[in-house]
């Protein structure tokens, strides 16, 4: 039975021992977050529309009037095929656009709007010469519009006389096919009324703006020079 007594108590130091052990328990590692940088936020300004152009005060708006203004092209050309027979070639664009300020107290303050010409409308005697003009030539199919920024104005009058008509010289630019180049008209003009009425002559060459002399072998060639010339009417 003693024996017995001290396996007893053998067995329960052994329960004890072990009861008395603190069980360690490996907490899961902690993972440091990085820092996520952001980028500050940019406002983008409101874009401003651009300042519409007003007319000069104190200063009357004459409208130039497609349809009953043109612009005009005359150039010689030679057709070598019908022995060398000489003709003056002309084309005629109805559509052209722009604005004249006209001073009625004090005519010397008046001043030239950009004037433009749809020369993609160019009409002739001959619609192959057109059709040859719009796609291979001047290509203005391509470069459907001319305009002519005006420098400066010479010869206006101190006073006018209403229905008198006036000479001008207009300096300015002249772009043709993205090829500006300053030219000089020489004009008449005349205010009767509300309708303003003129027209303004210039010579240019072809080759100034890369389209000319125009040759085609064995068939035709054109002169360098042209003659250009707008006929216009505007109203307020």
């Amino acid at each position: 039975m003693l024996r017995t007594v001290l396996l007893i108590l053998v067995f329960v130091l052994i329960l004890a021992a072990c009861g008395g052990q603190n069980v360690q328990t490996s907490a899961p590692p902690v993972t440091a977050v990085e820092p996520v940088a952001t980028q500050p936020q940019v406002v983008e300004p409101t874009p401003t529309p651009p300042a519409s152009i007003q007319p000069p005060v104190g200063l009357t708006v004459f409208q130039i009037v497609p349809g009953e203004s043109q612009l005009k092209y005359e150039v010689y050309e030679t057709f070598i095929d019908q022995n060398n027979r000489l003709n003056l070639a002309v084309g005629v664009s109805p559509q052209v656009t722009g604005e004249i300020h006209v001073d009625p107290t004090t005519p010397g303050n008046s001043t030239l709007g950009i004037i433009t010409a749809d020369i993609s409308q160019f009409q002739s005697d001959s619609s192959r010469r057109d059709n040859a003009l719009r796609n291979r030539f001047i290509e203005s199919a391509r470069y459907p519009i001319v305009t002519f920024t005006a420098q400066s104005v010479e010869g206006l009058p101190t006073t006018y006389p209403d229905g008198e008509e006036i000479s001008l010289t207009i300096s300015g630019d002249l772009t043709i096919r993205d090829v500006t180049k300053p030219v000089t008209f020489d004009a008449k003009v005349k205010l009767t009324g509300d309708t303003l009425s003129g027209e303004a002559v210039t010579t240019i060459l072809m080759s100034d703006f890369g389209f000319g002399p125009i040759s085609i072998g064995g068939i035709l060639n054109t002169e360098d020079e042209a003659k250009v010339t707008l006929t216009f009417l505007a109203r307020p």
